[in-house]
């Protein structure tokens, strides 16, 4: 455990019974990505290194990763709002560097903790699937909650982001309560307190995207179709123009949540595609702007 962590208090932990039952800290910075793109989120990866990573799992011999960026100032014994956001990249590509931009610049501006987790990739030979991926995203969550001392947050003012397939498994922390890690203390919440959707993946079907890498049981995965009362307050960002994940089934997740008696907002981006909110500084800004009024108008910015 890294000295700035275990020196500013000592807790009681709560112990998961999935096997990474301790946090543990290191002060190896994660390598950044390698590949600049010219786009504005690209560009960014290589000054952007996370303060700590600490392990949350352990499965399949394999130690999973959450990337946390601190805000000035931080203390253990402080109750921060967090910014949990996963990466994209249809399941199967990047990594939770791709989103350290909005987990730093959370985390700088807005005092809170920003949060990247690390997620087992999908690979063609079924031997990880979505569901496996699933299982990693709703595990990162309970184990922020459950250790919310330790990162000094308060664990009623979680929220879940993600772009793309990321954004899918956002949603899936509070949808599908049925996918979980054997063995997993299902006790702790892995619900957020709201949800921030970046061009998510949110339709399964044949009209929407992901139907063939999860197979027959797509339908178990796909947010439109998982829509119930008591859901957390939504922002959507999507662009009309978008042929990955397309807009028509955002427009239909946004409805359902209202019809539900949820809170949801979207933000249309007209002509966007996929990715829009990442290319440009001054779009990327505006969605800056408008997640943190969306945050503040719930009171999760400020202690």
């Amino acid at each position: 455990m890294s000295s700035r962590f275990r020196n500013q208090t000592s807790l009681a932990i709560l112990a998961l019974t999935f096997s990474a039952t301790t946090p543990v800290f290191s002060e190896t910075p994660a390598p950044a990505a390698k590949k600049s793109s010219g786009e504005y989120i690209g560009n960014r990866l290589k000054s952007l290194q996370p303060d700590e990573t600490v392990v949350y799992k352990k499965v399949h011999g394999r130690e999973l990763e959450l990337r946390v960026f601190l805000p000035e100032g931080w203390k253990a014994t402080d109750k921060r709002a967090c910014f949990h956001i996963i990466h994209g990249g249809g399941w199967q590509g990047m990594d939770p560097s791709r989103m350290y931009p909005f987990a730093a610049d959370m985390a700088k501006r807005y005092g809170m903790v920003g949060i990247a987790p690390e997620y087992r990739l999908y690979k063609p030979d079924k031997s990880v699937t979505v569901f496996d991926c699933v299982k990693d995203a709703r595990s990162s969550v309970r184990y922020v909650r459950s250790h919310a001392e330790e990162f000094g947050i308060d664990p009623d003012r979680i929220t879940v982001s993600g772009g793309s397939a990321g954004g899918h498994l956002a949603a899936a922390t509070a949808l599908f309560n049925e996918v979980n890690e054997e063995g997993e203390d299902t006790g702790v919440s892995c619900m957020p307190n709201a949800l921030v959707l970046l061009f998510p993946v949110i339709d399964t079907s044949k009209e929407g995207y992901g139907q063939a890498k999860i197979g027959e049981r797509w339908m178990e995965l796909s947010p439109v179709d998982h829509v119930r009362a008591g859901l957390p307050p939504t922002i959507t960002f999507h662009g009309t123009a978008d042929m990955t994940t397309p807009f028509a089934g955002a427009k239909e997740f946004h409805e359902n949540m209202l019809a539900a008696g949820n809170r949801s907002e979207l933000v249309i981006n007209e002509g966007g595609a996929h990715g829009y909110l990442m290319r440009k500084e001054d779009v990327y800004e505006e969605t800056i702007q408008k997640i943190s009024g969306f945050l503040d108008s719930l009171g999760l910015l400020k202690p």
